[in-house]
Parts: C-alpha cells; sequence; structure tokens
C-alpha cells in the first residue's frame, strides 16, 4: 500500500485558507489505498477525512538559519512540535545542521541559488544519522526566477547525496500550488532523482522522518555496567568469576528520558 505525504504546508495566519489548504491536499493525493499525513506549522494538531480514512495532521517547526544562535536545541518550545527542521543558509550551518544539530529535516533554499556546494562528507554524515534534506516545489511554480534556483539547488543536492535521504514537499501557501504524488514524482525527475528515488521521496523516505521524529523525541537510553556481588564467587573456575578469568556483568537500563536534546 502506498502512503503518500506532504511534509510542509505553510501556515501563513489565515486559518480559513488554512483549512481550505489541508482539505484540498487530503482530497488531492489520496486513494482508495493511500493514506496521506500533511504536516503544518500551524500548532492545532487536527483530523481530516480523506477519500477513504482519516488524514493526520502534524505540526511542523522551521528555522531559517543565518547564525548559529538561531537554533536553540534545548529550546522547551521545540518540543510542541511533531517535526523540527532547519534551513541553513551558509555552509559552516550547513556542515553543523547535518553533524550535529538533533532534527529532522533540512531544508534546501529555494529563494536564492546556494553560495556553496554541497560537499559529500556532511551529506553522508546527516543520511547517517536519519536526517533527510527536503526539496520543495511551489516556489518553481510561483515564479521563474525561482524555478531555475530550485532546479539548480536540488541537482547539486543530488550530485553529493545520489538521491538518497531526500523528500520532495509542497510549501504550498495556497491550495492551488499542490500536486498530486503523481506529478510531484515527474518532478523529482526534473531534480535530478531517478523514478524510483523520487517515488521514494514521497512515500518512504517520509515516514522515516516520522519515526526519526519519534525517536528524536522519546529514546536517550544509557546502559551501563557493574559486577554482581550476588553470583556465585566460590565456585572455581567458574565461567562468571573474575578471579578466575571469567566475567560477571549486571546491565540495568535507564529508561528514556522525554526529550533527547536534553
Amino acid at each position: 500500500m502506498s502512503v503518500f505525504m506532504d511534509l510542509n504546508l505553510i501556515y501563513t495566519g489565515d486559518r480559513t485558507g488554512l483549512r481550505t489548504l489541508l482539505e484540498t491536499a487530503a482530497h488531492r493525493e489520496s486513494s482508495a489505498d493511500d493514506e496521506e499525513i500533511v504536516s503544518s506549522v500551524c500548532k492545532h494538531l487536527c483530523l481530516y477525512q480523506g477519500r477513504s480514512r482519516p488524514i493526520r495532521v502534524l505540526n511542523r517547526l522551521t528555522v531559517v538559519m543565518s547564525d548559529s544562535s538561531h537554533f536553540r536545541p534545548n529550546a522547551t518550545e521545540y518540543r510542541s512540535f511533531d517535526l523540527l527542521a532547519v534551513q541553513p543558509t551558509t555552509e559552516k550551518l550547513f556542515h553543523a545542521a547535518c553533524m550535529l544539530y538533533d532534527v529532522d529535516i533540512i531544508c534546501i533554499s529555494v529563494s536564492e541559488k546556494l553560495p556553496f556546494f554541497f560537499k559529500r562528507a556532511p551529506v553522508n554524515g546527516a543520511a547517517d544519522r536519519g536526517v533527510v534534506f527536503e526539496v520543495s516545489y511551489s516556489a518553481a511554480i510561483r515564479d521563474s526566477t525561482l524555478r531555475r534556483y530550485t532546479i539548480a539547488n536540488a541537482i547539486n543536492l543530488m550530485e553529493s547525496c545520489k538521491g538518497r535521504n531526500v523528500i520532495l514537499s509542497s510549501a504550498a501557501e495556497k491550495a492551488l500550488e499542490l500536486r498530486g504524488p503523481y506529478d510531484v514524482t515527474n518532478l523529482g525527475l526534473l531534480f535530478g532523482l531517478s523514478d524510483g528515488d523520487a517515488k521514494e521521496a514521497v512515500c518512504s523516505t517520509c515516514r522515516s522522518v516520522l519515526l526519526h521524529a519519534e525517536t528524536r523525541k522519546t529514546a536517550s537510553g544509557i546502559i551501563y555496567t557493574m559486577r554482581s556481588c550476588s553470583d556465585s564467587a566460590g565456585q572455581e573456575g567458574a565461567p562468571g568469576d573474575p578471579e578466575h578469568g571469567g566475567s560477571i556483568i549486571d546491565s540495568q537500563t535507564i529508561k528514556p528520558s522525554l526529550a533527547s536534546d536534553d
């Protein structure tokens, strides 16, 4: 079963417009066997009815960074969002986002041609950490100049990541800027993705983002070992006796904390 997702719908403050945008997204991409999960920056979690089942709406925060101080990893307000994304504007910040920041998505700018090239080391580092790169397409629909920037930056990224860990989102502000999943996969070919990678960019890779977000918020476990005093210390040559070349290990797990960035 295909599960199509759009993880970036823009909330401009107009609640009526947002409702129309969500309803359009829910019906445009879903079919009898499909479920779409839409992410918005609106802080109100809700459900919208698709063609066959309710569509889950998540909330997302995107931090546009021109300075390292713009991202605060221990900020408590970040915890109220389901997805956390950053959009670095310099090579240094891009490297930090790939290698250090505890985020789910790194957005690629489409409003200007980036002043740097994507190096393979940080890109691979982000992929190893489960962080994905997002290319949005709505700017390419609005303006021919932004279309050139979008294609140029996307191709620059694909040359480094080879199509791995990439998602395609709309970043739509209006319902007219939304496109169906098969149209989006065709855009992915224009951005330099292969046919298989383009399909994953609106489907399975998006699901990986949601799983990564859950892990980021909940999985921060610690395991330590200590010597047990209750084991049979009097048994000579016992495999668990440290005095006779054995090892006695008692492992204890501390339950994960609610936030892994503390």
